[in-house]
């Protein structure tokens, strides 16, 4: 769907958003949104201290999506489901793909 517009995006529920960002970076391969979409999490101290980070050859995406599930479990908390939203609908508006 090539040409959506921020308030297409914007009307979508953060699940929704989450779902196409992570399908394009998935079939982009595009590991490092991945990660950095791990930061805003709040355990993203413990992101920071696994062996794979971005810049080494360990992390896959299957990684970083099982973390995801992990800290995500009990759904998006208020303080962070608007960087993650602001994050996805970037990723989403700047590849040009949702």
């Amino acid at each position: 769907m090539a040409g959506v517009t921020f308030a297409e995006l914007d009307a979508l529920s953060t699940e929704d958003l989450r779902e196409r960002a992570f399908a394009l970076a998935r079939r982009r391969r595009d590991v490092r949104f991945f990660w950095s979409v791990l930061r805003h999490l709040p355990h993203a101290d413990d992101v920071e201290k696994l062996d794979g980070s971005p810049n080494s050859v360990g992390p896959t995406i299957d990684e970083a999506v099982a973390l995801w599930r992990e800290f995500t479990g009990h759904g998006y908390d208020d303080e962070t489901e608007p960087l993650l939203r602001a994050a996805f609908i970037d990723y989403l508006l700047s590849h040009d793909a949702a």
